[in-house]
């Protein structure tokens, strides 16, 4: 259910949203048509939601398609023209390098690039963001970029539910309790839901929940017998909390001065 300024809004009355592209229509028909309720103070929220999601599945078919490898973080690679790898196997903003130069980069030069499946999902936050809101504002909000696991700017504002109806651009998580010890790197795998019954997984690629989890129960120990399973874990970030700051991002840089 969708309750804008405190008055519901019908899966059937999004069609009326002018505002909206198609791909945004069918996501804000899936939010008001959930058992989950959302709730927004004004159209601003509500629009900026339902087009950050939008962009955050456009973010993970292009990232599929970037050719950015999957690697552990020792084996962690970067472009050098935009970031330094660090120690743990991080990638620090150089310094004179605009963040959303170097967020783009990854997409547009992804065979220069290899992370694991969390810091994807931070590339895939920051990416959307990025087109959500243009790269001047971007640049002003993410100076200083680490992408590192989940290490994140404090302005993406994620946060974390264990109840919730998981709609389009929100990140699931799928154990594997019996993974084979010898590759820590599949004891789970963070994935996007895209809609349409479809998810993506960085370093498995899209495809159904049950073909992702098959995927997972071919990297366990010899002789296990529990499968792969999807968690009641939600990630999603603040997006009515964001859509204040980047309306007016002056506002959170003298909040945090």
């Amino acid at each position: 259910m969708i309750i804008i300024g405190g008055y519901p809004v019908s899966p059937s009355a999004v069609d009326g949203m002018g505002q909206l592209t198609l791909a945004q229509k069918q996501i804000a028909k899936k939010l008001a048509a959930s058992s989950e309720t959302f709730y927004y103070a004004s159209n601003h929220q509500f629009t900026f939601e339902v087009v950050m999601r939008t962009n955050i599945v456009t973010a993970a078919y292009a990232l599929k398609d970037s050719g950015a490898g999957f690697a552990t973080f020792r084996n962690s690679r970067c472009n050098p023209v935009f970031w330094q790898r660090t120690g743990y196997g991080g990638f620090l903003l150089k310094r004179g390098v605009s963040p959303s130069a170097a967020i783009t980069d990854i997409f547009f030069n992804g065979r220069k690039y290899g992370f694991e499946c969390t810091t994807a999902i931070m590339i895939l936050f920051y990416k959307a963001m990025l087109e959500t809101i243009g790269s001047s504002m971007f640049d002003q909000l993410f100076g200083g970029l680490l992408l590192y696991s989940t290490e994140h700017d404090e302005d993406l504002q994620i946060t974390a539910f264990r109840t919730g109806d998981p709609m389009p651009g929100d990140i699931l998580y799928i154990k594997n309790p019996q993974h084979d010890p010898n590759k820590p790197q599949w004891q789970g795998e963070n994935i996007v839901e895209l809609g349409n019954g479809l998810y993506f997984g960085h370093g498995i690629g899209t495809g159904s929940l049950q073909e992702i989890i098959g995927v997972l129960n071919t990297k366990r120990m010899p002789g296990a017998t529990i499968s792969a399973y999807l968690t009641d874990d939600i990630i999603r970030p603040n997006y009515r909390l964001m859509s204040e700051y980047t309306r007016n991002p002056v506002r959170r840089l003298l909040a945090t001065s």
